[in-house]
């Protein structure tokens, strides 16, 4: 049995960009499962944009995270010791038991996973909750028709390149903004899109403007910023925007500078017909998550939908990671490997 749990606690509250001293390391004693429970060994962790959300005391759809609690974050672990008829330990579980190497949960919230229908690690990816908010929030608020223009923010990530590949399945074009030639060229290249650019190119207007000569009928929202000012312009239509993220904004503190543009929104908005709505994924797993690993689990295997991961090693250099992951440095799904 362990005698030690590794975590990492919310040390202070970041003011802007997070820093390492804001997250601190801690060693405390492996805590022992009650009846129903299971003691998990965290294997792999995942990083996601909203965590930067939960380390703000800003109100949000969910709770943040206090001063010396546990990180929140998707993790997939091994059982070491169970009190739950349905595992034994060896058993490997999807849960949410955040930065840290040890974990206990109930048996009831854990969902199993078999290492040899997937690699562990797409549990927390491709056919885990970014898999399924690129799948819910496309089809559900996107529905993008054959024939129409679809545009994706961050589409090397997680949830921008699958929004992408399925588009293409549903027979739309696949338009891509990166950040830099190496992501561009692999979202082109192994992700199939029809057109990607570079959100750092100074003529990033006039480029996503020639990608899409016929103006752009859904645009998956991850970022926000000088992307969306570029993209504003080029709605049709009935357009449809997902807002799934603004990590443009995560790290803004105090007011945004500029003027007032939400009369011009609005106009567009009414002019236009725009439907601009804002999702969690959460709201759409009860109805969608069942077809949503069947669907994808078969485009992976026919090879319609690609996926890239980046894995970091080691608990200690998650805050770091996360950090880089704000600023767009990682190149794939982050996942850190315990």
């Amino acid at each position: 049995m362990p005698e030690d749990n590794l975590r990492i606690v919310l040390a202070s509250r970041p003011d802007g960009r997070p820093k390492p001293e804001n997250f601190r390391l801690e060693h405390v004693a492996v805590p022992a499962p009650s009846e129903g429970e299971v003691l998990l060994a965290i294997r792999y962790l995942s990083l996601d944009p909203y965590m930067r959300g939960r380390i703000s005391a800003a109100k949000s759809y969910a709770a943040s995270t206090e001063i010396g609690e546990v990180m929140t974050g998707g993790t997939v672990g091994e059982v070491v010791e169970s009190r739950h008829p349905d595992f034994k330990p060896g058993d490997f579980a999807l849960s949410h038991s955040g930065w840290q190497s040890h974990a206990v949960a109930a048996g009831s919230a854990l969902r199993k996973l078999d290492p040899k229908a997937a690699p562990l690690t797409t549990a927390l990816g491709v056919l885990g909750m970014p898999g399924f908010t690129a799948y819910a929030g496309l089809l559900t608020i996107g529905q993008p028709k054959p024939g129409e223009t679809v545009v994706v923010a961050a589409a090397s990530g997680p949830v921008g390149s699958a929004v992408g590949q399925i588009a293409r399945i549903k027979g739309a074009r696949a338009v891509g903004i990166a950040g830099g030639p190496e992501k561009c060229a692999y979202v082109r290249e192994n992700f199939g899109f029809d057109a990607v650019i570079d959100h750092r190119d100074p003529d990033l207007a006039a480029k996503l403007a020639a990608a899409c000569p016929n103006g752009i009928d859904v645009y998956f929202e991850n970022v926000g910023g000088h992307v969306w000012d570029a993209v504003f312009p080029l709605f049709n239509m009935f357009a449809r925007i997902p807002v799934c993220g603004l990590v443009a904004q995560y790290n803004a503190s105090g007011d945004f500078p500029g003027p007032d543009r939400l009369p011009v929104l609005m106009r567009q908005v009414l002019s236009k017909s725009l439907m601009i709505r804002g999702f969690i994924q959460r709201e759409f797993a009860e109805a969608q998550a069942p077809t949503f690993r069947r669907e994808m689990a078969g485009w992976i295997a026919e090879g319609s939908v690609k996926y890239k991961e980046d894995i970091v090693e080691g608990l200690p250099n998650a805050p770091e990671a996360f950090i880089g992951l704000l600023e767009g440095r990682n190149f794939g799904k982050l996942v850190v490997k315990l």
